[in-house]
């Protein structure tokens, strides 16, 4: 009997090679940047043409499917989670890196039946890593099975976050108070790479063992929160509920006792909703 959902996966897999390739390329010419909300908020040419190949080639095999693409969204379209089959797009997650050619550049893609994750791939282009889990199936980078580090115990924790502009003062005071307070455990200490999705991998392959994000998107999680899961890590809302992919904020770590002393750590801002 054959899997369709599987056969999705080959597809994409075959489609996020071929966008990659389109990246890299880009990375060879002069980067033609445009401002989206704010100075900081930046879109290139490339991110609307790899996200055009990525959606015109699944559109072409699978028709009746659904879409949510970072540029589409930016452009306009609705980013509501149906029970349909939907693809999950972040075309270029890390555009400020790839504007800068700073080296932590990914394709990032998720699909979803019914509002759950059925598979992930997150390309990290640059480094030609191919981070790929099925649901119940595992996680694989470059087709080598990967685990998180089992790690449970904070204070031997490299924990990763993302700082960037924020527009409310409030906000940037808390982001700020939160790296200050996870710093004071002590961990051994906070990186920020500059992908979300790229992040998520790194705490799926035992890099890093956990990655705390409040503003981000659900084309940013929705391919990593695959990943992880599969990889034996533990994803969670930034209170400690579930995780919600369309709420803007997670946590994932290498084990649920990790997670939850973040949890205790961290205070929370108001992000939205992707679907509001």
């Amino acid at each position: 009997m054959s899997d369709p959902w599987q056969e999705c996966m080959d597809h994409c897999i075959e489609v996020t090679k071929k966008a990659g390739k389109m990246i890299r390329d880009a990375l060879q010419k002069d980067i033609a940047i445009m401002q989206k909300s704010s100075p900081v908020d930046l879109v290139t040419e490339t991110d609307q043409r790899v996200e055009q190949l990525i959606i015109s080639s699944i559109k072409e095999k699978y028709p009746t499917h659904s879409f949510i693409g970072e540029e589409s969204v930016a452009a306009g379209s609705p980013s509501v989670l149906t029970d349909d089959p939907t693809w999950i797009i972040d075309p270029i997650d890390g555009t400020t890196n790839f504007v800068h050619r700073f080296p932590f550049v990914a394709v990032s893609i998720g699909f979803t039946v019914k509002k759950e994750i059925e598979f992930g791939i997150v390309y990290s282009c640059i480094e030609d890593k191919m981070y790929t889990a099925r649901k119940g199936k595992g996680a694989f980078c470059n087709g080598v099975p990967i685990k998180v580090s089992g790690q449970e115990d904070i204070t031997k924790s490299l924990v990763l976050t993302e700082t960037g502009f924020k527009s409310n003062p409030e906000h940037f005071k808390t982001m700020t108070a939160n790296i200050t307070a996870i710093l004071s455990i002590p961990v051994h200490g906070i990186r920020s790479p500059g992908s979300a999705a790229v992040n998520m991998c790194l705490v799926a392959c035992g890099s890093a063992d956990a990655y705390y994000h409040m503003g981000i998107h659900c084309w940013d999680m929705a391919g990593g929160a695959a990943i992880v899961t599969e990889a034996g890590g533990v994803i969670m809302d930034i209170s400690g509920g579930p995780f919600d992919l369309m709420s803007r904020r997670l946590i994932v770590a290498s084990s649920r006792a990790v997670a939850e002393r973040l949890v205790r750590e961290i205070i929370e801002f108001d992000v939205g909703r992707d679907d509001q």
